[in-house]
């Protein structure tokens, strides 16, 4: 299933497709054009097999609120923590992708510049630390922010709050 086939839930206006999500965001943001925006991606899953990854979308009005959207990948088993962390971030930056593709049709280039971050579900301490450089340089390379634990909510509070 494509990103555009997924469906998203966002917890006032129910299911939605991709298409309707960047609608939602564009009049989020035109309500206050004048304030600063983050768009976040973030990705969680459960720790037992068979899992689903959850990816969200949070759009931060710094300083002022925000909302958010997430959609739920078909359940697969992962037998390592990498395989699990690499395709968190995979699954992350497709996301990503598709929606800065279609933001900067509405907003254009320079509103989305450094805006978009991908939060990740790692950190330099806990069993993850040694993954660190190898996903920050992976998301990096797909010319995103990465932000990692304990700065990472829209992985570790966001996303997890639906895995």
């Amino acid at each position: 299933m494509t990103i555009t086939e997924k469906i998203f839930f966002n917890i006032s206006r129910g299911s939605l497709n991709l298409f309707d999500v960047v609608e939602e965001i564009r009049q989020f943001v035109i309500l206050k054009p004048e304030r600063e925006y983050k768009v976040i991606i973030g990705s969680d899953s459960a720790t037992k097999n068979p899992v689903s990854v959850v990816s969200t979308i949070t759009v931060w009005r710094v300083g002022n609120g925000g909302m958010y959207f997430w959609t739920r990948a078909r359940e697969k088993n992962f037998y390592t923590l990498q395989d699990r962390i690499y395709s968190e971030a995979l699954q992350s930056i497709t996301l990503a992708q598709e929606l800065k593709s279609r933001l900067k049709d509405i907003f254009g280039e320079e509103m989305l510049e450094r805006q978009i971050e991908v939060h990740l579900d790692i950190g330099l301490n806990g069993p993850t630390k040694t993954m660190v450089d190898q996903v920050v340089g992976m998301v990096k390379g797909y010319g995103f922010d990465p932000v990692i634990k304990p700065a990472s909510f829209g992985a570790s509070s966001v996303a997890d709050r639906h895995t």
